[in-house]
């Protein structure tokens, strides 16, 4: 196995395939920092046939992998737990580079992720099956038997943290993973691939192929895919897992958001304001767990107000409180949203359109977080997920309203609520149609082994990527039913 130990600024990517790196024959596209606009690399789009390549050595390793014990599988993953902690400076710091976040919000996702993996080395000796003796003489058992070649498609947003909701977990369960990571973000994704092959993991148990659109649907079309895991936008999720289960394969497709928070008059004011603000913000608003519509319930003014000054307070910048967004195009959108709510009566009370860059990275993409007041519940700010640092604010009368406007919504990602009433949030938690939901947080992200995964249109397929629940998506669950004496007790089975 060939490892890329020099890494070259602008970096050109790679595909890892049968453990080895090889350039792929595909055009090459730029990389561009979110936050200066310099070249920081080139991606190249791969074509079918590699992808098919990639898949049939995934396909050919696979009988070794899964022979081994899950326990076996796990000692590869402990070295590269360690590697990857040695490395998280580094890390933190490309995925900063090509993502637009804060090195801070990197390093963060890297820890999550591996906190993931850290999940996956428990399953030795949490996932043992179960046995029972059903009847004299006649025992049931089930064991988990790994699917074989899977394929994960991630988003830019998070480039560590989201492949590491799906690798360490199917492989560790005795999945071969072919990851295909966002073109926007690839730098991480190739360092992360050295690792696993420093790490000792065989050839062909995990892969890397690069490209875009038609890298994704080369891969799901292949053969001997038999699960394609996903995170990014409802539109493609919703694609990506109709292609995948019309050509009879597992999927599970994550997509979009638009998170509500509702805001009460009793909610405590630091720790309101802090969450709501560090939710819509953080990541400048590029992830699915940012709250983006907050439901004022009553008079909540002094609340909003606060909200307003903390959020304009914040400092822009790689080392600083909130980073940029991840192209041009991105921001282009985004203004366009905020300019089609101003003209169609809502009230900007903060505008950060018009931010100076921080020094140094005027070719970059800035924009200062912005607050949409008096939004009608039918604009296009108040159900669109805008994605990024945007917050709408829709008024409303009463508890029940906000929860209506809740139910209506076409995504079930998350909601959250900021309350000091039990009641309050008691009612809150039993009517709400969303996956994951906040009491005082403003990002409800389950911690492992509590599983992520929303509902409606933020989700299609059953199950969820991480935690517990993960483990029915990467496995068949066999059933085993055996009998051994003759003299046993007769019964339907005999």
């Amino acid at each position: 196995m060939t490892l890329v130990s020099a890494r070259p600024h602008p970096h050109t990517c790679h595909n890892l395939i049968g453990g080895n790196w090889h350039p792929s024959s595909g055009g090459l596209r730029e990389l561009l920092s979110p936050h200066d606009g310099s070249l920081i690399g080139h991606v190249p789009m791969s074509t079918a046939a590699e992808a098919q390549e990639a898949v049939r050595a995934a396909a050919q390793a696979f009988p070794a992998w899964r022979a081994l014990t899950l326990k076996e599988r796990t000692v590869p993953l402990f070295r590269w737990r360690e590697l990857m902690l040695t490395h998280l400076a580094e890390l933190s710091a490309l995925a900063a580079s090509e993502s637009g976040k804060t090195v801070a919000e990197a390093r963060a996702g890297i820890l999550k992720g591996i906190e993931v993996a850290e999940f996956a080395l428990s399953l030795q000796n949490l996932d043992s099956g179960g046995s029972m003796e059903v009847s004299q003489g006649v025992t049931c058992q089930m064991q988990r038997r790994p699917l074989g070649v899977v394929v994960g498609i991630t988003p830019f947003n998070f480039p560590a943290m989201v492949p590491l909701w799906m690798i360490p977990i199917a492989m560790t369960v005795g999945n071969c993973f072919v990851l295909k990571p966002s073109e926007k973000v690839p730098l991480t994704s190739q360092k992360i691939g050295e690792l696993f092959v420093a790490a000792g993991y065989p050839a062909g148990v995990f892969s890397i192929v690069n490209g875009g659109k038609d890298t994704v649907e080369a891969l799901i079309d292949c053969k001997d895919v038999a699960a394609v895991g996903f995170v990014g936008s409802t539109p493609a999720a919703r694609a990506v897992y109709q292609r995948a289960t019309n050509l009879g394969k597992r999927a599970l497709a994550l997509g979009g958001a638009k998170n509500p928070v509702i805001l009460v008059p009793d909610a405590d004011p630091d720790l309101s304001v802090q969450g709501i603000v560090d939710s819509f913000t953080g990541c400048a608003g590029q992830r699915c767990m940012a709250a983006s519509l907050l439901i004022a319930v009553g008079n909540v003014d002094h609340l909003i107000s606060a909200v307003v000054k903390k959020a304009a307070s914040l400092k822009l910048g790689k080392d600083q409180q909130m980073g940029a967004i991840i192209d041009a195009a991105a921001k282009t959108r985004i203004n366009d949203i905020i300019g089609r709510a101003e003209h169609s009566g809502a009230k900007l009370i903060l505008d950060g359109r018009k931010v100076t860059a921080p020094t140094g990275c005027n070719g970059g993409h800035w924009l200062a977080p912005t607050i949409i007041d008096h939004a009608t519940p039918d604009m296009e700010c108040a159900t669109t997920e805008i994605f990024g640092p945007v917050l709408t604010i829709v008024r409303v009368p009463d508890l029940s309203t906000a929860l209506a406007l809740e139910a209506v919504s076409t995504y079930g990602n998350a909601v959250s609520v900021f309350t000091t009433n039990g009641r309050v949030a008691r009612t809150v938690t039993e009517h709400a149609t969303s996956g994951m939901i906040g009491i005082n947080i403003g990002v409800p992200v389950p911690r492992e082994p509590f599983s992520f995964g929303g509902t409606k249109s933020s989700k299609f397929g059953h199950g969820d990527i991480t935690g517990k629940s993960s483990l029915d998506f990467w496995t068949h669950l066999v059933k085993l039913t055996s009998k051994w004496s003759g003299t046993a007790a007769q019964n339907w089975m005999s």
